[in-house]
């Protein structure tokens, strides 16, 4: 359900990143090569991006497939941005269909995307207030995002509560990457000028990386850094 793709490293456009390349979210919006769940991620699509023109991300968010908005494919060429994180949606079934369920969601200097489903009730009262949507992955970002240095042991605990969970989460705040692999595929992508973290590869390189399930991987200025969660 749902994919994502995050950068960190030199500038690149929102189309380099979102619409060009060969596998990249707008063909994964409608054939994903690795997603487990789910067909086609036609519910939304949404990104964030970090330009050091106020202290958190600009974002763009859409109810509507990816491949149909004309808007973002005649913007996207003239944004760039050394920190960037894109999502398709596959709505969970009973969920709200409107654009504030479409990740990214934001709170502060942070932007997260969740790939999967969650149990809501295992989430504490305190998260769904600050929510921008009763979804699931909106209540798990507010939480979450309420202490971003917890994402880590805060996934593993909820996955713990919920043992059907699927909990891929994808996060930045403009210098750092976050990422967690719990049910889902996840990737790494290693260049001289970055990395990138995503659901499964944007094309055929021969150094993207499987991240085994059940991980933490965090990625800043100090290189990236995969861990057991």
């Amino acid at each position: 359900m749902c994919r994502h793709t995050a950068w960190l490293g030199a500038e690149r456009t929102l189309a380099d990143l979102l619409l060009e390349r060969p596998h990249g979210l707008l063909q994964q919006s409608w054939a994903p090569r690795r997603q487990r769940h789910g067909t086609v991620n036609a519910d939304g699509w949404g990104a964030a991006w970090w330009t050091g023109a106020g202290p958190g991300p600009a974002r763009w968010r859409r109810a509507a497939p990816l491949w149909a908005d004309a808007s973002l494919a005649s913007v996207a060429p003239h944004v760039a941005s050394g920190c960037v994180l894109g999502a398709v949606r596959d709505a969970t079934v009973g969920m709200p269909a409107d654009e504030t369920a479409c990740a990214p969601f934001v709170a502060g200097a942070w932007a997260l995307s969740h790939n999967g489903r969650l149990d809501r009730s295992v989430l504490p009262a305190d998260a769904w207030p600050v929510a921008e949507s009763v979804c699931d992955s909106a209540v798990l970002a507010a939480w979450l995002l309420q202490a971003p240095e917890e994402i880590g042991p805060r996934v593993r605990a909820a996955g713990e509560a919920d043992p059907t969970a699927r909990l891929n989460v994808l996060a930045a705040d403009g210098t750092r990457l976050v990422a967690t692999a719990w049910g889902d595929t996840l990737s790494v992508l290693r260049t001289d000028d970055g990395v990138v973290v995503a659901s499964e590869p944007h094309d055929d390189d021969p150094r993207w990386e499987d991240v085994p399930d059940r991980s933490l991987v965090e990625a800043d200025a100090a290189g990236v850094r995969v861990s057991p969660l």
